[in-house]
């Protein structure tokens, strides 16, 4: 049974559980009229759901059925991938120069050599444990790529050269299916009311991660020289400067992997027993089902313009203003992205889900595709404020800026629930966000280097001032708004308020 089975006598089912071609399945998110033949004045229930048999649900119990216990534990193994990707930026410059006695001029090739192989290789085999994970369970792909993936993090720290960093980290990229099965865990996990909190919460882990991942690494490096009391006599870490970072992180995915191999629950089997009559799809006929191309060019597209204004943000800031930038210092920079960072939590956790539940997902896409181009657009505004002197103002409008910016973290989350509720069955809803993050991974892999250049040129040439990057990524998110008018009816995700009618059985 799936944790949404069997409450109050009533089966859920989920806006996505898609109808079959091949027989009727009850759809979540439409409106239900049960008519008692022999009473046709039978009450009206206002604001009730109903079950896979038509009987009345109320609102209050769909929305208390989302099984914390299961989504704090999914949200926790999230945790996993962002610590593992980000905990070696720290000091992954100078692991090079040491380890690999790289002259310093060559450093940053092999980082991003590094970093781009780790994307690469995780994209090129994403769709194999999607594939997995839909055929033999959700739980036994999330168990095995958490351990792998704590290992291959635990043994970075002690690579003696680059090459086995580079082996370390490709093998971490290659077994991380576990950033497939949580998102579809949460999925399955969740009701057509309740995925939007659901999806919020594990947002919020990722960010969790992002910040927590940079900490652990530049905490725990070279600890006999940090922490000379403490581990100035361990040979260990003398000999190798990086192990306890990687240690760290390594122990916190097996620590995941524990509690996930004892406490989530498996939530194919259920699926399955609801979908029998489905055929299986192929991963072609995945992608070419009704809705799916539209949705994953917005899945795609999000995440170009998302990580292009990632790579450019912090050097446009340090870029000085009569280039056209803001002239921050390092700590200004930390300011402001901690502002940005503690925004999107507030936008993500906070409005999101009861934002979601008045304006459905497209709603909120369409929300995002306004501010998007407005907040690009208005970035120029900004350096020109301070090249008149105007520093009050600026300092109002920049970092007005910088919190509606980041209410765009939304439309992330958005289009991850569009992504699940288009999917043509449930019994691929590994496969499908499978494709989804396969293409992220390759976007990941060559669009910070890309939009960094294009910046860099921008600048450096004073193409329209050293605002040109801003009209490329107004272009492309004023694209992106427009299409979310296109977005399917069926990831909409449209919530209605059913008006049903018990009959006297029920009753």
């Amino acid at each position: 049974m799936s944790p949404q089975a069997n409450h109050k006598g009533a089966t859920e089912v989920t806006p996505l559980l898609a109808a079959s071609e091949e027989g009727p399945t009850f759809q979540a998110n439409e409106e239900v009229i049960a008519i008692h033949a022999h009473d046709p004045d039978t009450t009206i229930h206002e604001n009730a759901d109903a079950d896979a048999n038509g009987h009345a649900v109320a609102e209050d119990d769909e929305d208390q059925s989302l099984p914390m216990l299961q989504i704090f534990l999914l949200c926790y193994g999230r945790l996993m991938e962002p610590i593992a990707f980000f905990s070696i930026f720290p000091f992954i410059s100078k692991m090079i120069e040491e380890v690999g006695g790289t002259k310093e001029e060559d450093v940053g090739f092999y980082a991003g050599l590094i970093e781009s192989l780790f994307s690469l290789t995780q994209m090129t085999f994403m769709i194999l444990w999607g594939r997995i994970a839909d055929k033999f369970g959700r739980k036994p792909v999330l168990v095995v790529s958490l351990a792998g993936v704590s290992v291959a993090a635990a043994l970075f720290g002690f690579s003696t050269s680059i090459w086995q960093m580079v082996v370390f980290r490709c093998l971490a990229g290659l077994l991380a299916g576990n950033v497939v099965t949580i998102r579809v865990l949460l999925s399955e996990n969740s009701t057509a009311k309740t995925q939007a909190r659901a999806f919020s919460l594990f947002a919020f882990a990722g960010n969790l991660g992002i910040f927590l991942g940079p900490v652990i690494g530049g905490a725990c490096s070279n600890p006999a020289d940090q922490y000379p009391r403490v581990f100035g006599h361990v040979q260990l870490f003398k000999d190798y400067p990086y192990a306890l970072s990687s240690l760290v992180t390594g122990s916190f995915g097996i620590s995941a992997t524990i509690l996930c191999a004892l406490f989530v629950k498996e939530t194919l089997h259920s699926t399955k027993e609801k979908n029998h009559v489905d055929p299986p799809l192929s991963t072609l006929e995945v992608i070419k089902s009704p809705g799916v191309p539209t949705v994953l060019f917005l899945y795609g597209f999000s995440a170009v313009i998302g990580l292009a204004y990632t790579a450019i943000a912090p050097v446009f800031w340090f870029t000085s203003v009569p280039l056209g930038g803001f002239g921050f210092s390092p700590m200004q920079i930390s300011l402001f992205l901690a502002l940005a960072g503690m925004s999107q939590a507030v936008w993500v956790l906070l409005v999101f889900p009861p934002l979601q539940h008045r304006i459905n997902t497209g709603g909120v896409l369409r929300l995002a595709g306004v501010i998007w181009p407005l907040g690009f657009a208005a970035q120029p505004l900004c350096n020109v404020l301070l090249r008149r002197h105007w520093q009050a103002a600026f300092w109002t409008v920049a970092t007005v800026l910088n919190i509606l910016l980041s209410a765009v973290a939304m439309g992330y989350t958005g289009v991850q629930l569009a992504l699940n509720d288009i999917a043509p069955s449930r019994n691929v809803l590994g496969t499908l966000n499978a494709v989804g993050l396969a293409l992220n991974s390759g976007i990941r892999a060559v669009c910070p280097a890309l939009f960094a250049s294009l910046y860099a040129l921008s600048v450096g040439k004073q193409i329209l001032a050293g605002y040109l990057i801003f009209l490329i990524l107004f272009a492309m998110a004023a694209v992106w708004g427009a299409a979310t008018l296109w977005l399917p009816e069926k990831a909409k995700g449209k919530i209605q308020k059913k008006t049903v009618v018990a009959s006297e059985g029920d009753a």
